[in-house]
């Protein structure tokens, strides 16, 4: 019984540390994915309204970089080729 309590008491303890650590913390990850959110909206109504993408001008030189990591992701999809007809990797 007084071990159940003491358990209780650490487990309590450890919500409460927890919380006092990571309250500095949640506004910024709270507006981190609100950002992330609002830039998505951007790039899905923009392409829907068939306005162009703008990142992809400056994005087009992280090509060769995520052509090594797009093969990797493609297999782990279980994929066995290039989902795109257009971008063979394999």
């Amino acid at each position: 019984m007084k071990i159940k309590r003491v358990l209780a008491w650490i487990s309590r303890a450890n919500r409460y540390a927890e919380e006092v650590y990571n309250a500095p913390y949640r506004a910024a990850i709270a507006r981190a994915r609100r950002e992330e959110d609002d830039l998505f909206m951007l790039l899905v109504f923009s392409e829907m309204m068939g306005v162009p993408n703008p990142a992809s001008y400056y994005t087009l030189e992280l090509q060769p970089l995520l052509l090594e990591r797009f093969h990797d992701w493609h297999q782990r999809m279980g994929m066995e080729h290039s989902p795109l007809d257009h971008f063979r990797c394999c």
